[in-house]
């Protein structure tokens, strides 16, 4: 790995520690979760934008396969693989560590340290990048809704639909593609692992967010019609 990307990871490291420490220190009154989920909005909004920035064709945000990482994306990356291992740590000292989450940020520490070792896969790596981080902020403002007080209400019911859809279309179709042709070209194979067992991750969380769609359209669902029942039964 070239100097100035462990150089950047651990700067990255260090911005994103000290970001949450003046987040924490503006929100005194607010959850630890509360205030590293805008850390995590932070650094969502800017990977998204290094991601689309770093695209060298969008006829093919892919494309070219397999080959060398461009500085921009090697950059890129490097943010990203720094706030990967941020949140990880800081997850630990939350006491709030999920199995798959925590798999999920191995395996993505893991493939984009990889990457970052070989010089290569940039064009696939920064896509998957997008893709992954695209229905992050949706998911981090419905879980800050909760504590706001702002829960079971049609503000949160949105966010939990535009979540659900953004991520089952970024993750359950790109995802697919995008693993597919890393899986087919001429990848190194330790890379061509984390782009499976990321689409695992992904496969997983899909079940999750549809029994969380199902559960919420139910408990809207159920009052009215307890209310149509009721209304008929005084008629």
């Amino acid at each position: 790995m070239e100097d100035y990307i462990v150089k950047w990871v651990a700067s990255g490291v260090v911005f994103w520690a000290t970001t949450f420490l003046l987040v924490r220190n503006l929100f005194p009154n607010r959850s630890f979760d509360f205030c590293n989920r805008i850390v995590s909005t932070i650094h969502a909004s800017l990977a998204v934008s290094l991601a689309s920035l770093s695209v060298q064709d969008w006829s093919c945000p892919a494309c070219p396969l397999a080959s060398e990482s461009s500085p921009w994306q090697m950059k890129t990356l490097a943010v990203t693989l720094s706030y990967l291992i941020y949140d990880l740590i800081c997850c630990l000292f939350d006491n709030h560590v999920s199995l798959d989450n925590s798999v999920h940020h191995l395996v993505s520490i893991v493939g984009i340290g990889a990457g970052l070792s070989y010089k290569m896969c940039g064009s696939e790596m920064v896509a998957t990048l997008w893709i992954t981080e695209i229905s992050s902020p949706f998911l981090h403002a419905r879980e800050s809704l909760k504590e706001l007080g702002i829960k079971d209400t049609d503000l949160n019911l949105v966010f939990d639909i535009l979540f659900a859809v953004i991520f089952s279309l970024a993750r359950m179709v790109g995802g697919p593609y995008l693993t597919y042709v890393t899986l087919t070209a001429d990848n190194p194979l330790l890379i061509k692992a984390m782009a499976f067992g990321l689409q695992l991750v992904s496969a997983f969380w899909f079940y999750k967010i549809v029994r969380m769609v199902r559960y919420k359209m139910g408990k809207r669902i159920t009052p009215k019609r307890i209310v149509t029942r009721e209304l008929k039964a005084r008629k």
